[in-house]
């Protein structure tokens, strides 16, 4: 098995909001899990503690709750890790703020029968079918939203975490409900890959390749080079896409070759 990991961060001023973390555990198998943090904008959010600080609680959560408890869905898990993370600052912060720190999330777990999956918000997991074939689990209720909705701070935020709108593990066990989910025969998995959408940029912003193509440069070139080659493209001024964000975002990626 050959697990690679990398994250950079957008901003060398303003700390990495992304997570990464994989875990071998003693009974077998493995763990990946990828969250990134959603920056907020500028102003109050309710909370003293900050993204990084949510992140960092969260993922290491889902890690070892993933890692040792088989017996659990990875629902469960999340919803179980969200309750924690949101009952170790609930006393100090103003949970119901609608900025309350938050994070896209993917989890895949595997052993030697099944891989299972999770998948919430705008980071991408890829599996790898022993041909070659890849899929991408997509949770696209944002990019189904029509871009004028999404116009002003106010608009998006009454679209997230509610109805007809967005989910993002934030402060409420039950959006763990909301997340793509699904399990595969392990002899039907090669290997999996879980992209932050700085990440991700390389295939569905800059179309320099398929998701295909995408999880052929991480395992040729790694983690990093994928990263590499995102940044390339945002420094090159012939390559950015009108109206896509931020020039550079954090950017993470895990790759697993089972």
């Amino acid at each position: 098995m050959r697990i690679d990991l990398a994250t950079a961060a957008g901003n060398p001023e303003r700390p990495n909001e992304d997570w990464l973390s994989a875990a071998t555990p003693a009974a077998g198998g493995g763990v990946l899990v990828a969250l990134d943090g959603v920056t907020p904008p500028p102003g109050d959010v309710g909370c003293a503690h900050g993204v990084p600080w949510f992140t960092a609680r969260l993922g290491g959560r889902l890690t070892e709750l993933s890692g040792s408890r088989r017996d659990m869905p990875l629902a469960q898990i999340l919803a179980e890790s969200i309750r924690d993370t949101a009952d170790a600052h609930r006393g100090t912060c103003d949970l119901s703020h609608v900025r309350t720190p938050q994070a896209t999330v993917v989890v895949v777990r595997w052993d030697e029968a099944h891989v299972e999956h999770l998948v919430l918000s705008d980071s991408v997991l890829l599996l790898e079918a022993p041909d070659g074939g890849v899929t991408a689990v997509l949770d696209d209720r944002l990019d189904r939203l029509p871009r004028e909705a999404l116009r002003t701070r106010a608009a998006a935020d009454a679209l997230r975490n509610t109805e007809g709108g967005f989910f993002t593990a934030a402060a409420d066990p039950a959006v763990a409900a909301r997340a793509v989910t699904g399990r595969s025969p392990r002899g039907e998995v090669r290997a999996v890959a879980a992209l932050t959408d700085g990440a991700s940029r390389w295939t569905d912003t800059f179309g320099e390749g398929d998701w295909a193509q995408c999880l052929a440069v991480l395992r040729k070139e790694g983690a990093q080079g994928l990263i590499g080659r995102v940044r390339a493209l945002e420094s090159d001024p012939a390559s950015r896409p009108n109206g896509r964000g931020k020039r550079h975002d954090d950017a993470s990626a895990a790759f697993a070759e089972l």
